[in-house]
């Protein structure tokens, strides 16, 4: 008999996503329960097909939530083995020359006390922490619907398997199950799927900025051992950004010869024509970039948009049966691009809100206690800090933007007595295609710069090709009938996996999407200006699997 009807499993608390932001929240209400003998049950379910394979960060840590979380990490041998031994902060001019910028007048690039790592190891190392204390961990998962009773979330519905193109069932089918919990919290990363339902259900951002968004992309080379210097830390800004793009890089020398390295493009961007995987690319050729990378070999890629529109974008934290953590919210410090140690204390914050509610007689199921703890948290005062940084930046422009931003941080500790907005939506930023130059970037020399397809097989990506597509475009006809002729169809360019191209059929030009490449990056649903694509979670364990992001 077709097995069709779905079971559920009770939890006190079900957690969506197994990052650095989702871990901390379950390691922290567990060790508090634990410390006071209340009994608690947690679950974490992870739409990778491992903790870690969907994890993608640059990164360079910063151990003061860790500290807090876990004291004798280094004991229980966490993987931080590179602590930063030299910051090189560099304005590249052009393909050959760069200027350093002294990190005096760099203070967000000081790295001393932090560690180059690699955050999908990291998280695998979080999650079997979290499964020695008893907290079940199911990866292979997507959330993909949240449960209401009424206006409060009582947990979420993983997605059905085997399911084809059309929606109809498959003969390996299999419903997905109902995750009941008294709390759920969702911290599923930049975009989550969730977590930008949940905004919109409960206005959680009505009295906030709109959200703002880069695309970030990373690659791992192995490097020549004598062009290798563990510990150091470089950041770039310039070329071969755009006029009025405040792109930037990163290149991080971590051990065992390997190099962490990755380019920041903001969403805000007006140019159409921009392809930020190909300024990725291009970035690689400064002569400055390049010569570490000789005679080495690309050994991943990966890309991730990254939420970094801070303190003034964030939204309420807090809804009817759960929580926002980590970047489902947006608690990147964009200036220090560090979002780890922000996303950790924004989870243990939430766990110890949700406690207090739990041994509580009467507990209330919107956990509005977690406002007042954020505010009164180091967090809230290392965002609040941070806040004027990228409006400065839009307000006045990458040069004058950026002087101004540097004083805010250098003179004044970011204690200027006025916040700037940003109340323009990245989506909204893109100017039509024939006010702009075209950009013609150089082909890829398949030594030290790449193709998109060939990256996307160092992706690890799979997905059952038969299966809903889980890119849903809300009008099937924009695509070709108003964003190819206003702004040349720029997810052909803007996403950095090839998911979308215009090709031709019978004379006539047809919008094809090929989901089956998708990194999950999810900059489609940020991006298009028409607002018409939906990204909604594939089959699980479907997308990349990266081995050491």
């Amino acid at each position: 008999m077709e097995n069709t009807e779905r079971e559920s499993m009770e939890y006190d608390v079900v957690i969506v996503g197994a990052g650095p932001a989702g871990l901390s929240t379950a390691i922290k209400l567990k060790q508090l329960c634990d410390k006071n003998s209340k009994e608690i049950s947690i679950c974490v379910v992870e739409k990778g097909s491992e903790i870690g394979a969907h994890i993608l960060s640059g990164n360079v840590f910063d151990p003061k939530a860790l500290n807090e979380l876990i004291p004798d990490w280094k004991e229980l041998e966490a993987p931080l083995n590179t602590p930063v031994k030299k910051d090189s902060v560099r304005y590249l001019l052009n393909d050959s020359s760069a200027f350093s910028i002294p990190t005096l007048f760099a203070t967000t690039f000081k790295n001393h006390g932090n560690y180059i790592m690699s955050l999908g190891n990291f998280c695998r190392w979080l999650g079997e922490y979290a499964e020695g204390l008893e907290i079940d961990i199911f990866p292979g998962f997507t959330a993909s619907k949240l449960i209401y009773d009424n206006e409060t979330v009582i947990g979420v519905s993983t997605g059905d398997m085997g399911l084809d193109a059309s929606g109809e069932k498959k003969p390996s089918f299999e419903p997905g199950i109902d995750l009941l919990a008294k709390y759920t919290v969702l911290s599923e990363g930049c975009r989550g799927h969730l977590g930008k339902q949940v905004i919109k259900q409960f206005n959680l951002d009505k009295d906030s900025d709109p959200q703002h968004y880069g695309i970030g992309f990373k690659e791992v080379w192995d490097i020549n051992p004598e062009l290798h210097e563990e510990g150091l830390v470089i950041h770039t800004m310039g070329w071969p950004a755009a006029k009025g793009v405040l792109s930037g890089s990163y290149f991080y020398h971590g051990e065992n010869n390997q190099a962490f390295l990755g380019y920041i493009v903001p969403l805000d961007y007006d140019n159409p024509h921009i392809s930020p995987f190909d300024e990725f690319q291009q970035w690689k050729h400064q002569a400055s970039i390049k010569k570490y990378l000789e005679g080495g070999t690309r050994t991943a890629y990966g890309a991730r948009a990254l939420i970094k529109g801070g303190y003034q974008s964030i939204p309420k934290m807090h809804f009817p049966g759960g929580l926002l953590v980590g970047d489902d919210a947006g608690t990147m410090n964009f200036p220090r691009i560090k979002g780890t140690h922000t996303a950790m204390k924004s989870g243990m914050i939430g766990a110890e809100s949700i406690y207090e509610e739990i041994i509580k007689e009467e507990s209330n199921k919107d956990i509005a206690n977690f406002q007042s703890n954020l505010q009164s948290s180091w967090l809230e005062k290392e965002l609040h800090k941070a806040r004027n940084f990228l409006p400065f930046i839009h307000k006045f422009g990458t040069l004058l933007g950026v002087a101004l931003a540097g004083m805010d941080q250098l003179i004044f500790r970011g204690k200027l007595p006025f916040t700037l907005h940003h109340d323009q939506p990245d989506h909204d930023c893109l100017k039509e295609a024939n006010e702009l130059p075209k950009i013609d970037y150089p082909k890829p020399d398949g030594v030290i710069s790449f193709d998109k397809l060939s990256s996307v097989f160092l992706s690890n990506t799979n997905h059952e090709e038969d299966q809903p597509c889980h890119l849903v475009l809300k009008d099937a006809s924009i695509p070709i009938d108003i964003n190819l002729p206003k702004y040349d169809e720029p997810a052909q360019r803007y996403c950095p996996a090839g998911v979308y191209e215009i090709v031709e059929k019978d004379g006539d030009k047809i919008f094809q999407i090929n989901a089956q490449n998708c990194v999950h990056c999810k900059t489609c649903d940020i991006k298009d200006p028409s607002q018409n694509i939906n990204w909604v979670t594939p089959e699980g364990a479907g997308g990349p699997n990266y081995p050491n992001m």
